[in-house]
């Protein structure tokens, strides 16, 4: 576990991003929620924000956390995951 020195986003409050190598492609971002302490898993939740392309720097959304998605426009993506939202005409109206 590492601290991002980079992160795609600033961290929202109350959380922190980390990396880690996941093959010899892909660095896997991990958000870490560190404002709550969870006894079923013994220390603070982290879910998988996405994944960056070691040689291009090109952002991935997450199927899993083993398995890597789409490539992503950063722009697109929120500090929490990024998995692009697709909302219906009538959802996005409202955002």
């Amino acid at each position: 576990m590492k601290t991002m020195e980079n992160p795609p986003h600033l961290a929202p409050e109350g959380y922190e991003y980390w990396s880690e190598d996941f093959n010899a492609k892909f660095t896997r971002i991990w958000i870490k929620n560190k404002t709550r302490y969870f006894t079923y898993c013994g220390g603070h939740p982290s879910s998988v924000w996405g994944f960056v392309n070691k040689k291009t720097g090109a952002y991935y959304s997450p199927i899993n956390h083993k398995k890597v998605g789409k490539v992503v426009d950063i722009a697109l993506t929120s500090p929490y995951s990024a998995m692009v939202l697709e909302l219906n005409p009538l959802m996005a109206a409202f955002q």
